[in-house]
């Protein structure tokens, strides 16, 4: 899974530029401030073909669902009929 690769990528440089800090001597609330600005950029320069694979997938899984649906529509129409009836009865109540 590309995006979890690339999350688990995101945090190793966050707590690496963390540690980083805390050894120069930021302390308090300025080091996890400075650290998630600097792993951000870090990540945006170092992390491109992990982000590119992670999005390429977010994209596929997307365009597969929507294809489900597609073959799937009576499910769409029975949930929101479901949805009107639970609706409509609880405005009885």
């Amino acid at each position: 899974m590309p995006l979890l690769t690339y999350t688990l990528l995101r945090l190793a440089l966050f707590g690496a530029t963390l540690g980083l800090l805390y050894l120069v001597g930021l302390r308090g609330w300025l080091l996890p401030t400075v650290a998630v600005v600097v792993a951000l950029a870090l990540s945006y320069l170092t992390l491109t073909k992990p982000r590119d694979a992670a999005t390429r997938w977010i994209a596929a899984r997307t365009d597969r669902r929507a294809a489900e649906r597609a073959v799937f529509p009576k499910a769409d129409a029975d949930a929101a009929h479901e949805d009107a009836e639970v609706d409509r009865k609880l405005q009885t109540d």
